[in-house]
Formats: C-alpha cells, structure tokens, sequence
C-alpha cells in the first residue's frame, strides 16, 4: 500500500468519523426505531430467569434448522406466537467505557477507508465529483449488503433499516470528499 493510500484512508476515516458522530451524538439517527419495552421491569426478570448468564443472539420461536419439517412448524408457530431476535448480556455485561468502543470504531472506519482508498487508486476516475461518487457509490453497496437483508429476513423496523443506511452512505460521502481531495493533489 502506498503512502498515498494510505493517507487518503486516514483522512477518509477522519471524515467518517466526525460524521458518525455527528449522525448519532447531534442527529437523532442513532436511535431511529429503536424503542424502550413497554413494563421492562418483568421482562428483564424473565429474560434473567430463563437465559440467566448466557450470552447471546437469540432468534424466536425456535425450530431446529435440522428439521426435514422447519419450514412448516416455523410457518405454523409464526400464525400464534411473536417472533424476532433478541440480543442479549447478562448483568455486569455492559460496556460503561465508551473509549474502546470509539477505538473499535475508529479502527473499522479505517480498514473501509483505506479499502476504498485503494480500490479509487487502481482507477483512472480524473475529476473530483466522480472521485467522490465511487467512494460514496461503495457505501450505497455496504448499507444496502447488511441493512436491507436484516430489514428483509428479520424485520428490523424500516425506520431504523433507513435510518442506517443513511448514516453508511454518507459516511462515505464523507471519506469520498477527503480521499477524493487528496488523490487530486499533485505527487510531491
């Protein structure tokens, strides 16, 4: 990778990031769909008392991915019971400090940045504008690849399913200005 990538990617991650937190800490985009359950208190008790210390990503009702029949006890159980995913911590689970969180998100920003740095530096796009368009057309790919499938299959609230891909695609907007910037600089 070269040292021209390798800034452009930087520099993408920094737009990134200062973007994200902007859509999440100033814009209500990071809540979007997402909702308190109605009486917590007796949930929360009944999600310790049935799952206890087991951590995980729980999908609801249950049937046995081996089952010749899935297909047709999941159909009959979706007609009489909710459905969905639960994501679950037990108690002392929780992440309070949000530094290394920041961290991890800084450090996945970058890994995209410097990707799309790279995949814009095996091109010949000359002007600025359609620079940015290839940055920002990879992340229209990356919201859609994730968001839309659990939209799609597990029904996450369209509200929220938007609300991200929103935040994905002009992330890189974003890194699209920066990186598109430094690749239209001339080589020293």
């Amino acid at each position: 990778m070269t040292s021209r990538v390798l800034i452009a990617g930087i520099l993408g991650a920094i737009a990134m990031f200062i973007w994200s937190t902007i859509a999440h800490v100033v814009l209500p985009l990071g809540e979007a769909g997402i909702s308190q359950i109605p009486n917590e208190a007796p949930v929360i008790a009944a999600m310790q008392s049935s799952i206890g210390d087991k951590d995980g990503l729980y999908f609801y009702p249950w049937v046995d991915p081996k089952d010749p029949n899935m297909m047709q006890k999941s159909a009959e159980l979706l007609k009489t019971n909710p459905s969905g995913l639960l994501l679950y911590h037990p108690a002392g689970h929780g992440k309070t400090d949000m530094m290394p969180l920041l961290v991890q998100e800084f450090v996945k920003q970058l890994i995209i940045a410097l990707i799309a740095a790279w995949l814009l530096s095996m091109t010949v796009i000359a002007t600025f504008v359609n620079r940015v368009v290839f940055v920002t057309a990879i992340g229209v790919a990356m919201a859609l690849s994730t968001n839309a499938s659990y939209w799609i299959w597990y029904g996450f609230p369209l509200d929220y399913t938007l609300a991200y891909m929103l935040i994905e695609v002009v992330e890189m907007l974003f890194a699209g200005v920066a990186i598109a910037w430094w690749f239209g600089r001339k080589p020293a």
